[in-house]
């Protein structure tokens, strides 16, 4: 499969990418890649809670910078006399000494996927509003708003948008984005989220309250103008399930980050330790059982297979995976992941190090972007990765297409047809059917590798 910035969206989604991706350029109100105004801004005097009301501070200087040549996010950082307005999404810097009118307004939308046009509309943009220090000067008249409540820690803005429903895309457009962003201050910090949604923030408490010590606020429903000494919004953001350690500023990586991930569960098992075959306990392996594409059409033969090789399999349907406090023990309680393709295997995650993760690869050509989804990133994580692909017999496409179309003759000819004719045909329209005593053999390999005599 030809690489392409549409094609890499294909296999850890489970709704369509638009047909064509293209990067998204700044908007028009910034002149350049980097912007950065200084402004002379009031700071008040805080308690320990976070927070205080009186608004009066002595004079400091402080800075506004944006960043729009990253690939993966939009971001401005600012310090100062930061206020932010909830309903509006504005974010007024305010007594900018360095006031330029063609910087005086700056959007975006804090989600870490910018070049995917179709979900960056689902986000809410944000408005940085940058202040004069004189009113009216430069024909700005804009009065910015009184603070209501006065924070003493930095503010940090995302969104709970995007593809908030499908795992990996949480985890590699939002949870990374924020423990690179926001574990730096050690809980002092204060989360604010655009597009709401409560359950999203159940279901991630977790993790969230790994990162502040202070509830998450509800950006858009708040008529409150919160001060801040600094703000960060948009998310710092590097790859795909993944962290570039040159480009963090922190020395975090993926395995600083799945430490993090530990501790926020209290996951208790750290390493795998190998299993001797003649001790009598059974490796453990996570079987991830989808639902709607991509299912193992005969996953009771593959338990089976995988029991009498010699592993205890634990069969987790959508069900189990979406309780995600119960599952992440599950899957820390286990030597191997396994599952077809899809956004299951960002459980990973909670994999002890050393454990492995298999991921089963359709029909289809798919090898190159499935690895980019689910094989590149294990190694930097600290586990290790085999793959199982599937063959012209192993699928459901059988079906639906004689053997003599391209399907099977020519599978890339369909790939040149564009993405969505790949999503329609290899991602969304077929099942996997194994050939048991192919894939009782791969087993058989996998067990030899991961126990010791």
């Amino acid at each position: 499969m030809a690489p392409a910035a549409s094609s890499r969206l294909d296999c850890a989604q489970d709704q369509p990418p638009p047909a064509d991706s293209v990067v998204s350029s700044p908007p028009s109100a910034v002149s350049r890649d980097e912007m950065t105004g200084d402004v002379d801004a009031t700071e008040g005097e805080h308690d320990s809670s976070g927070r205080n009301s009186d608004v009066a501070a002595p004079m400091v200087r402080s800075k506004l910078s944006c960043n729009f040549s990253n690939h993966q996010s939009n971001t401005c950082t600012m310090e100062g006399d930061v206020r932010i307005h909830g309903k509006p999404a504005t974010v007024y810097v305010v007594k900018a000494s360095t006031y330029l009118p063609e910087n005086s307004t700056i959007k975006l939308r804090p989600y870490a996927r910018k070049w995917e046009d179709q979900v960056m509309q689902l986000v809410r943009e944000v408005t940085m509003r940058s202040i004069p220090p004189a009113a009216g000067a430069d024909g700005d008249d804009v009065t910015p708003p009184e603070c209501s409540v006065r924070h003493d820690v930095p503010a940090v803005v995302f969104s709970t948008g995007g593809y908030n429903r499908n795992f990996f895309h949480v985890m590699t457009d939002v949870i990374i984005p924020l423990y690179l962003t926001a574990r730096v201050y050690n809980g002092r910090v204060q989360l604010l989220a655009t597009d709401y949604e409560p359950k999203w923030i159940a279901k991630y408490k977790f993790v969230l309250a790994a990162l502040s010590a202070y509830p998450v606020i509800d950006m858009d429903s708040e008529d409150t103008v919160r001060c801040f000494p600094s703000a960060h919004v948009g998310l710092e953001s590097h790859k795909e399930l993944g962290i570039i350690p040159g480009l963090s500023r922190n020395g975090y990586t993926m395995v600083t980050f799945r430490e993090f991930i530990r501790a926020a569960y209290s996951l208790q098992r750290p390493r795998v330790a190998p299993v001797s075959r003649s001790s009598g306990r059974k490796p453990r392996l996570v079987l991830i059982l989808r639902r709607n594409s991509r299912q193992l059409k005969n996953e009771a033969e593959a338990i089976a297979a995988g029991t009498e090789v010699g592993f205890e399999v634990v069969a987790a349907g959508p069900d189990d995976v979406s309780d995600l406090e119960r599952f992440a023990g599950v899957a820390n309680s286990c030597d191997v992941l396994m599952g077809v393709h899809g956004a299951g295997l960002a459980n990973m995650l909670f994999l002890p190090d050393n454990g492995t993760v298999v991921q089963i690869i359709p029909w289809g050509e798919l090898k190159w972007p499935c690895r980019h989804s689910f094989g590149d990133p294990v190694a930097p994580m600290g586990l290790r990765y085999l793959e199982y692909e599937a063959t012209a017999e192993e699928t459901t496409l059988n079906e639906t297409y004689p053997r003599d179309h391209a399907v099977f003759t020519d599978p890339l000819a369909i790939h040149r047809q564009g993405f969505d004719k790949v999503w329609n045909i290899f991602i969304n329209g077929q099942h996997v059917i194994l050939d048991i005593k192919r894939f009782r053999g791969f087993m058989e390999q996998l067990y030899q590798a991961i126990t010791t005599e």
